[in-house]
């Protein structure tokens, strides 16, 4: 309600996560562990088709959403009917006009028959899908960067700073928009943009309101602003179009404000197969542009690459290994350890821990200061006569890698395997010891949470 320059599905969307997981929490006797996830992803669906009154596009969004480059197909049968069920009760209370607001009765892209005016598609326009996708990848990959990055730098400033640079900013913004374009279009989700965009305006104008659309983006994330990116994205993608339409003068049609809708909010989603379903329920079905949307989202996938607005995304979903190789080193990490000084003579550490206590490995610790290992691998090569003389220090390992307590078992495991260990010695930053991890107790810990369902 303040103007900010973001979307209507973020809030949509946490509440109908937040619902899903709280039905999993009332009803958990009669559902799996991992029915949890399920119930998310099937709450998130249905804020989204409820928010835009698309509900294949709710579906294939929160399927899409949660990976750059991958689905969660397990999650179909619930999202079709929580999405299905959301939005018959939404357009039940608020009516079914179109969230796209030059598809609304009176547009200038409407027929007088209230059909949307195509104007044929042939190879000319399928050539503009494909000029449109590489304009939308480069544009959407340099925007996901942008708020990517004013994301990470708001941890630099304390949030009344933000607040007020942020406020500051989005007023002057819409002071110039209502001067440029004798409407204040930089304020609130985008919506009002495309439907002035749409009227025939000049190249200039065009290009000043991207522009300054991304400025308001940027100022309401800056600022600490709740909101999502999919109306944003969808409002820069029919600028986009249409700078790129009369660009080429192929602007009497609304095809090119569509494609470049489905291409810059494909790719800066990482979603293509979502926005070009978002096209197809936003135009009343209209078969012409479902082709070129899907040339220009899949070009704009190619040139955005791994680049996305969603910090959250991951790249694919994790099997059952590469879950457990996300879960921090600590949930193995062994803080009580017998260690043994560098002055120690190799015969005390050959009797008190290799044949006392079996130990093949020790931490050698000055004080609270890590100096290496111990092993026997080395102690071995020694002559005998020699282990009541030499210290365990001038024999020690010192150039083996060691552990941080930040780390994942990930990170753990392929420290073992670089250095071919199997025990890795934790520290701090300035070499304090804090305890080891072993390879052994990274089986233990799959075998204990395969037996607990973890």
């Amino acid at each position: 309600g303040a103007g900010g320059a973001v979307g209507l599905e973020g809030p949509s969307i946490y509440a109908g996560s937040s619902l899903g997981l709280w039905i999993h929490e009332k009803a958990a006797q009669f559902l799996r562990r991992d029915s949890a996830h399920l119930l998310l992803t099937a709450g998130a669906a249905a804020g989204v088709a409820a928010v835009f009154k698309a509900p294949a596009t709710g579906v294939i969004f929160a399927m899409e959403a949660p990976y750059r480059d991958d689905v969660t197909p397990q999650a179909l049968l619930p999202s079709l009917l929580a999405s299905a069920a959301s939005y018959a009760t939404f357009v039940s209370v608020v009516g079914t006009e179109p969230v796209i607001p030059f598809f609304a009765e009176g547009s200038v892209l409407l027929e007088e028959e209230g059909r949307v005016s195509v104007l044929g598609v042939d190879l000319v326009d399928i050539a503009g899908a494909l000029l449109l996708g590489v304009a939308a990848g480069l544009a959407g990959r340099g925007f996901a960067w942008l708020v990517r990055r004013t994301k990470h730098d708001t941890a630099r400033y304390p949030l009344h700073l933000r607040l007020a640079a942020g406020g500051v900013l989005l007023g002057a913004l819409a002071l110039a928009a209502d001067l440029s374009f004798d409407e204040p279009l930089t304020l609130g989700p985008g919506t009002e943009a495309m439907a002035w965009v749409v009227e025939g305006r000049g190249l200039g104008l065009i290009a000043l309101l991207f522009g300054m659309r991304v400025a308001a983006t940027l100022a309401t994330v800056f600022a600490g602003g709740v909101g999502g990116m999919f109306i944003p994205l969808a409002a820069l993608g029919v600028v986009l179009g249409e700078f790129v339409g009369a660009a080429i003068g192929e602007d009497e049609t609304a095809l090119y404000p569509i494609l470049g809708l489905a291409a810059f909010l494909g790719a800066g989603y990482r979603a293509p197969i979502a926005a070009v379903m978002f096209v197809a329920e936003s135009t009343g079905g209209v078969g012409a542009f479902v082709v070129p949307a899907l040339v220009a989202a899949a070009v704009s996938q190619v040139v955005a690459g791994p680049s996305s607005v969603a910090d959250y995304q991951r790249s694919r979903r994790l099997g059952h290994l590469e879950r457990r190789f996300e879960l921090p080193l600590t949930s193995i990490l062994s803080t009580d350890v017998l260690t043994v000084p560098p002055d120690a003579t190799v015969s005390e550490f050959v009797y008190f821990h290799v044949l006392a206590r079996r130990e093949r490995i020790v931490p050698v610790v000055s004080g609270d200061r890590f100096e290496g290992l111990a092993r026997l691998v080395d102690i071995a090569e020694l002559p005998r006569e020699e282990w009541e003389t030499r210290t365990v220090g001038s024999c020690m390992a010192t150039d083996l890698p060691t552990a941080r307590p930040s780390w994942t078992l990930r990170d753990a495991v392929a420290a073992m395997e670089s250095a071919d260990v199997d025990v890795l010695a934790v520290t701090d930053g300035d070499r304090t010891f804090i305890g080891v991890v072993k390879a052994d107790d990274v089986v233990k810990l799959d075998e204990i949470l395969d037996e607990t369902g973890g």
